[in-house]
């Protein structure tokens, strides 16, 4: 796949969120194509018109404190990611990739910005409806994994299922929603190691379960914070073949931190944080 390095421009006009309908609102506008509001704002910036992002940010600043220290990780990052698209996002240690990462996943606020997906903001989200987005629209996958290691590797893939439907719901389809992450575990070659706790398996195998994980849920979005990093070159190349698949094969729009260029180079674009802006 060719690379480049790419900067936002487009700018989405500020909606307000009423948090009376905030649930409501939550599902129905992240379910809509979101064609007319982004054309909107791309003819009033005159620039890729009738685009359709997936995901939109404008004027991303983020800063922590450390002590008495106030240290500026972001400092207005405009970025967009259209439907379908695996998109890198590199850059040395510090730079702020992993932070943007977080806010696109909205584990985080921003300071100053906005964030859209397809037609809905999402950065001022009350905490449960970001909390459902995570659970429902989109699928994460951290360079520890974040496996829960009293559960094997079928039970961590059913946990985002238990957790969205609760325990009387999942119950009810139990059998259904156990094919399902079967199904996962068998197309991240894991079908043989379906009651093996993450201590029994090695760093590639629980990456692999934890993608399972994020797609049991059937997302709409792939947010991955350097998956290979913890992995040997080999057992790296083996998950972003996967990543690869899933987004050719499957069209799902995958969006990918990585220090790695070799890595990068594999996704469809690259994005460069210099200091807490794009390059």
């Amino acid at each position: 796949m060719s690379s480049s390095t790419s900067q936002a421009t487009d700018n989405p006009t500020a909606r307000g969120t009423d948090s009376s309908h905030e649930s409501r609102t939550t599902k129905s506008g992240i379910e809509k194509s979101g064609a007319q509001i982004l054309t909107a704002w791309n003819a009033s910036e005159k620039s890729f018109q009738e685009s359709f992002f997936q995901i939109a940010a404008r004027g991303l600043h983020k800063k922590y404190h450390k002590g008495s220290n106030e240290i500026p990780v972001l400092r207005g990052v405009d970025i967009e990611i259209r439907e379908g698209e695996f998109l890198a996002i590199v850059g040395q240690s510090g730079c702020g990739k992993s932070t943007l990462l977080h806010l696109l996943g909205t584990l985080d606020r921003p300071d100053e910005g906005e964030i859209y997906l397809a037609d809905h903001r999402i950065d001022n989200l009350s905490a449960g409806a970001r909390d459902r987005l995570r659970n429902e629209t989109f699928g994460l996958i951290f360079q520890f994994y974040h496996l829960l290691p009293e559960l094997n590797a079928l039970g961590n893939v059913l946990l985002p299922l238990m957790i969205r439907h609760g325990f009387f719901g999942y119950f009810r389809h139990r059998r259904v929603f156990r094919k399902r992450a079967k199904e996962l575990l068998d197309k991240v070659q894991l079908s043989h190691r379906l009651k093996h706790k993450p201590r029994e398996l090695s760093g590639g195998e629980m990456q692999r379960t934890a993608i399972a994980r994020a797609l049991v849920n059937r997302p709409k979005v792939l947010l991955a914070d350097e998956p290979t990093g913890n992995l040997d070159r080999a057992a790296g190349q083996g998950i972003i073949d996967i990543l690869r698949n899933l987004n050719t094969n499957e069209n799902l729009t995958i969006v990918m931190v990585t220090h790695d260029e070799n890595i990068a180079r594999q996704a469809d674009r690259t994005v460069r944080l210099v200091e807490g802006r794009i390059d």
